[in-house]
């Protein structure tokens, strides 16, 4: 195995100039930077990056916590995350808690003891007190996505749930729906209770009384969003359109009116949240609104870098913005 003497001799340097060329530690010129480089790639050198991160009390890995690694729009941030992270020399731990603050107590735990430099965490509830005491009282750097936890906790990364939920209500409202229903989320996750707040909003500028029994609860899971426009459908008076505060529960939603016999959108338009890339491929195509779930994670990954970086600066709250995409399950061409 090719060590860092074998380098050294090969661009006729010290090994501690060889050592100061990979970790950036002091000057070289750059002359002798380029033959150190050469023979690195020549001889095919790697470095002990265990030994490396001892030494710097690093292991260059980080954590990372999602609730459902079969949802499309998760898979996106563990995306955005890992590619950020890839180019920056680190490596990734993935937990999956099913959203159960339980097991992402004992993923946390996990992290603790594998000594990870950060975690980025989309939490299994809105304020896990568990998670926040167990992740500061470790002194774990720690970037938030998607959750509202506690005001200077840590980094966090949010859209603007409550103008989503606005704004497709009140596209809804402007194609001339006044019965719509609302598939929620979870009612302790932030993103489900803003999004529908978002909703009760357009619906009092637009002066349509709110009816109750038009908003049903789900869990973010496609199931849930069939089981509840079952339930919808069922009313003797049935909503004309759904809004379901994430796409695959709107996904379960069509597929509840494609049973029903119901022709979409003429007899119920749909429209769900989040954009991901199925919603594109079923038909009818649905409207929906778009958040940039891959931004998600590489802002997410770059914030926690810099934390590790700057351990001292003051922690960020960042909402970045969402858009409307109109498509046919809402709207005949």
């Amino acid at each position: 195995m090719t060590t860092i003497r074998d380098v050294a001799k090969q661009a006729a340097v010290s090994p501690s100039t060889v050592s100061h060329v990979l970790n950036d530690t002091r000057f070289v010129s750059e002359t002798t930077r380029e033959r150190v480089l050469a023979a690195v790639k020549e001889l095919h050198y790697r470095p002990n990056i265990l030994a490396r991160s001892l030494r710097r009390r690093e292991t260059r890995t980080l954590g990372l916590i999602i609730p459902d690694n079969a949802n499309p729009f998760f898979a996106e941030i563990v995306h955005g995350v890992e590619d950020f992270i890839f180019d920056e020399s680190y490596t990734l731990l993935l937990g999956n808690s099913d959203g159960n603050s339980e097991k992402e107590l004992v993923y946390l735990d996990l992290f603790i003891n594998k000594q990870v430099d950060g975690v980025v965490l989309v939490a299994s509830a809105a304020k896990n007190r568990a998670s926040i005491d167990l992740l500061a009282a470790n002194a774990v750097p720690t970037v938030i996505v998607d959750r509202e936890i506690e005001a200077g906790f840590s980094d966090t990364i949010l859209v603007d749930n409550l103008a989503g939920g606005y704004q497709i209500t009140s596209y809804l409202l402007a194609l001339g729906h006044r019965r719509i229903g609302c598939i929620t989320g979870p009612s302790q996750l932030t993103p489900s209770a803003q999004r529908v707040t978002g909703y009760r909003q357009a619906l009092e500028a637009a002066g349509v009384p709110l009816a109750p029994q038009l908003i049903i609860a789900g869990d973010f899971h496609s199931a849930s969003g069939y089981r509840a426009a079952q339930t919808l459908f069922a009313l003797p008076e049935r909503p004309t359109a759904i809004f379901a505060c994430n796409d695959m529960m709107a996904l379960g939603v069509l597929g509840a009116a494609h049973d029903a016999g119901l022709a979409v959108p003429r007899e119920v338009a749909v429209a769900g949240f989040d954009n991901i890339e199925l919603g594109k491929l079923i038909l009818p195509r649905l409207t929906t609104i778009a958040q940039p779930t891959y931004k998600l994670g590489s802002l997410a990954a770059e914030l926690l870098l810099l934390r590790l970086r700057e351990p001292d600066r003051p922690s960020e709250r960042r909402v970045l913005p969402v858009h409307l995409i109109e498509r046919e399950s809402t709207r005949l061409n």
